[in-house]
């Protein structure tokens, strides 16, 4: 099993950077893909970005060129920098992990982009 705790979300103006965090519970070394998620009122939960355990990095389409994906393994953290934060960004942001076949997920982190 896999306990993945989320924390730095929190209100930005439009424009700035937040930066989420995602520690697990074992060694991210074996876990196959971490990832990030998100779900905006009334919206379905949408993926954001993922990093698999050989490093390599995929991004949505509309995150790509302002978020970074990234990993701590002596921490067995994921982060998840976000730049030029947008309205649109808005959302519950959740931490994932697939391992052994089967997703894991943290609690959320309320982002919320408002001025």
């Amino acid at each position: 099993q896999v306990q993945l705790v989320e924390s730095g979300g929190g209100l930005v103006q439009p424009g700035g950077p937040l930066r989420l965090s995602c520690a697990a519970s074992r060694s991210i070394f074996t876990i196959n893909v971490m990832g990030w998620y998100r779900q905006a009122p009334g919206k379905q939960r949408e993926w954001v970005a993922d990093i698999t355990r050989a490093g390599t990095t995929n991004y949505a389409d509309s995150v790509k060129g302002r978020f970074t994906i990234s990993r701590d393994n002596a921490k067995n953290t994921v982060y998840l920098q976000m730049n030029s934060l947008e309205p649109e960004d808005t959302a519950v942001y959740y931490c994932n992990a697939l391992y052994g076949g089967y997703p894991y997920w943290g609690q959320g982190t309320q982002v919320t982009v408002s001025s």
